[in-house]
């Protein structure tokens, strides 16, 4: 799928979020992270370290994918649309949990952030081209079924 300048800037802008990300799961905010740990998975410390220090893997991976893979990045994009939807309860326990982390000391905060992980979704399928793909996909299969 062909993108346009925009989108491969976009594109790697947000590959290199994800490697920061990633980077702070393994080192300087891994307790942030911690926080934001589903709280009805088990709170073994050791369990919620290896759920922090994993997703940075996969962080860092996945970064690196959007930056470097380009062939494959309707792919990458697509499974980092993914990632977000499955990261999403650590957010929304941090948020009915009223845990702060990141400069989230608010429930209105904590609330806001909430709208930012469609927004993320959008980014990682529009710079990748996945969206389009997605979109042309579903156009086809529509008109085949008639």
């Amino acid at each position: 799928m062909k993108t346009n300048l925009i989108q491969n800037l976009l594109r790697v802008l947000l590959g290199s979020f994800m490697v920061l990300a990633g980077v702070g799961h393994l080192t300087f905010s891994r307790d942030e992270f911690l926080a934001q740990v589903p709280r009805w998975l088990p709170t073994d410390t050791g369990f919620m370290d290896f759920i922090v220090l994993s997703s940075g893997v996969v962080e860092i991976t996945l970064g690196l994918a959007m930056i470097f893979l380009v062939k494959h990045k309707v792919k990458v994009g697509i499974a980092l649309a993914i990632f977000y939807i499955l990261i999403f309860p650590g957010n929304l326990s941090q948020y009915t949990n009223g845990i702060d982390a990141f400069g989230l000391d608010t429930d209105r905060k904590r609330l806001i952030r909430l709208f930012f992980q469609p927004a993320l979704i959008l980014w990682a399928l529009w710079s990748t081209g996945a969206l389009q793909y997605l979109l042309n996909r579903r156009k086809i299969e529509s008109r085949d079924s008639i």
